[in-house]
């Protein structure tokens, strides 16, 4: 009775946040409107379905929806349960789902209509217990879904009580795949523990309050949506909007229709805002909060912002999902004094940058940022190689190289692996992105690096204009000339109407490094 005393787990964030403002508008989606004490009921209901059904804690159960109601519900419901939820990508590929739902021995699907088929399929021979649609009304025809059962219909004169089932602190809560760019994905476990301390230093570091309405438009199987803004907008109480996609038209559309005063978005994002037709013709002068991560901002980019959205004022929220995911963050009195920084170790974050033999490296000399915080993982799942070489000398090793000033502030000069070896020296592909931008005509480019049969690695520019614009590839090598050493300028040129990203909106810079493969070669 103790320790259920002490507990700290995400189902009791929001059994909390519902006792003191029952009233309060916690989440709204495509018209419908829950209080907090509406969608505390509503996970209640639907936990004590989910034990109903004989699901235990510990079980691994995969989910699998865009953005919606349910997957709020579903979200918290699991929590209290003490199953350990595996939110999908829902743009991963049949094999890598494959290799999910087996790697982290699953024995439960929960699936909107549209993915629960190849969800079904994928689950090939393991044992599933529970099977469950999502997002379908009480009334739905499972049509070819006969062996799922409707979440509507379970949860149906369910209590509405806090179900009773003894859940720890440092119980896993999520396991979350990493995205696999270097091979098969890797399976990030988070505690309750870890999750709750990522949300304080969220709240605190991004000045979170109960006062906000903010915007839920990217992926809420990405760590950045779920943990950096839901979460700690329901543990503080404010108010969200769930959205079902981060369309620029509807994002736009809703700032102005709810008075939305936060929002979130990776580069990618905001870039696509700025140059949508609606973006001055709407009224976006309630936001106040605006948070970017997921991807460095290009300095002009941001500029651009604060001179388009007067009255708001800019984070930048920098980490990985091993950490989940927040690991540093860059306050608004700091962008323009410290333009292009990730900012300082957040509340609950200590981090340093080491050489390749992990001591500690002179300020303003590049190296790998590592991290020591209560929000890292727990591990990676069934693979103590790789938890082990994550946690060499007793850090987390974040992949990414970086700088920290005088003041203890650090930059982002790239990922390891996004730096480019052009004849022997190492080129940031981020330092040549910041200028390319700076060309008139210029909306988004990514650079990368493709085999080349003289320079080895090639430095390749592959840029998106912006509407009317007309520039060359002659343009924009003249261009970085005039700005770059001779051995950064890009080699190779191309011209694209979009640029490949992930539902969070991150340029996939391997489909681009495969895509141009050949080129150096020609």
């Amino acid at each position: 009775m103790l320790e259920r005393a002490r507990r700290n787990t995400l189902g009791d964030l929001l059994a909390r946040t519902s006792d003191r403002t029952p009233n309060k508008p916690a989440i709204t989606y495509q018209g419908t409107k829950l209080t907090y004490g509406e969608l505390d009921a509503a996970v209640n209901r639907t936990a004590h379905a989910f034990l109903e059904r004989g699901m235990k804690k510990g079980e691994m159960i995969t989910v699998m929806s865009k953005n919606s109601l349910d997957f709020v519900v579903v979200n918290f419901a699991l929590a209290r349960v003490g199953a350990v939820m595996i939110p999908i990508n829902y743009m991963l590929s049949v094999e890598d789902i494959q290799y999910i739902l087996k790697h982290a021995e699953v024995s439960g699907l929960i699936a909107s209509e549209e993915y629960a088929p190849i969800l079904g399929q994928s689950a090939g021979s393991l044992e599933i217990r529970h099977r469950y649609l999502m997002d379908v009304p009480e009334t739905h025809n499972k049509d070819g879904l006969a062996d799922w059962e409707l979440l509507s219909n379970l949860k149906k004169g369910q209590p509405t009580e806090l179900v009773d089932v003894d859940i720890a602190d440092d119980d896993l809560a999520h396991v979350l795949y990493t995205s696999g760019t270097e091979s098969r994905p890797k399976g990030v476990m988070l505690t309750h523990k870890s999750l709750v301390s990522e949300y304080v230093s969220c709240i605190v570091d991004g000045k979170m309050e109960e006062r906000d309405i903010a915007i839920h438009a990217l992926p809420l199987y990405h760590s950045a949506q779920l943990h950096v803004f839901l979460g700690p907008s329901v543990y503080v109480g404010s108010s969200g909007i769930v959205l079902g996609a981060a369309s620029p038209e509807i994002i736009l559309k809703t700032i102005e229709e709810e008075g939305a005063t936060q929002l979130f978005c990776p580069p990618t994002v905001w870039i696509a805002l700025l140059r949508h037709p609606d973006f001055d013709k709407k009224d976006l002068s309630t936001l106040e909060k605006c948070y970017y991560g997921a991807a460095i901002m290009p300095r002009e980019i941001l500029k651009e912002l604060s001179e388009r959205l007067p009255n708001a004022k800019f984070w930048n929220f920098y980490g990985q999902t091993e950490v989940a995911p927040l690991a540093t963050a860059l306050q608004p009195e700091d962008q323009l004094r410290k333009l292009g920084s990730a900012g300082k170790a957040s509340l609950n974050v200590q981090t340093k940058i080491v050489d390749d033999e992990d001591n500690e490296v002179p300020r303003n000399e590049i190296g790998e940022i590592v991290h020591r915080t209560p929000h890292t993982m727990k591990g990676y799942l069934h693979d103590p190689e790789k938890t082990a070489e994550a946690f060499r000398g007793g850090w987390f090793h974040s992949g990414d190289l970086g700088v920290m000033d005088d003041e203890g502030y650090i930059t982002i000069v790239d990922r390891k692996k996004d730096m480019i070896n052009t004849g022997g020296v190492n080129v940031s592909s981020r330092e040549v992105e910041e200028t390319i931008y700076q060309l008139d005509g210029v909306s988004e480019v990514a650079v990368v690096s493709i085999p080349d049969a003289y320079w080895i690695e090639a430095v390749t520019a592959v840029i998106v204009q912006k509407e009317g614009a007309n520039l060359t590839k002659e343009d924009v090598i003249k261009f970085c000339r005039s700005k770059l050493s001779t051995f950064k300028v890009p080699k190779y040129v191309d011209f694209t109407v979009t640029l490949p990203k992930n539902p969070s909106g991150k340029v996939l810079k391997r489909s681009l490094r495969d895509d141009y493969e050949g080129l150096g070669s020609k």
